[in-house]
């Protein structure tokens, strides 16, 4: 049991270092107006944050079909904080970095969009 929850608390720690740092890549990014690159680091960054919120629930996450049924679990049992769209928000931002599409304008206002996530899915480990 004991080697279980360090494995356990090794994956939190890992999925949370990568949230933190995509999210300072993605500001970086920003910054240089790479939007497409931006994005990836967004959705990075909240995928992350979802593996962490499973792993201290003892679950791990391996494809996106998961990530997208944890977090519609998650916002079911928590409604009032409206992570579906969030995170529907972030996939929207995944996409851009294949299609490059959205306005800059978007990507900017995802990243507090993923800020707001990130700390309301780290409320509820």
């Amino acid at each position: 049991m004991a080697a279980q929850t360090r494995v356990r608390r090794s994956r939190l720690t890992e999925y949370e270092r990568l949230n933190g740092k995509y999210l300072k890549e993605a500001e970086v990014l920003l910054k240089k107006k790479d939007y497409s690159q931006a994005s990836e680091k967004l959705w990075g960054a909240a995928a992350e944050n979802v593996k962490a919120l499973a792993a201290s629930k003892n679950l791990e996450l391996g494809t996106h079909a998961s990530l997208w049924s944890f977090v519609e679990k998650t916002h079911n049992d928590h409604p009032e904080l409206n992570l579906m769209h969030e995170f529907s928000y972030a996939g929207n931002l995944h996409t851009n970095f294949y299609e490059d599409w959205l306005s800059p304008g978007y990507v900017e206002e995802g990243l507090q969009i993923v800020r707001n996530f990130v700390e309301k899915m780290r409320k509820l480990m």
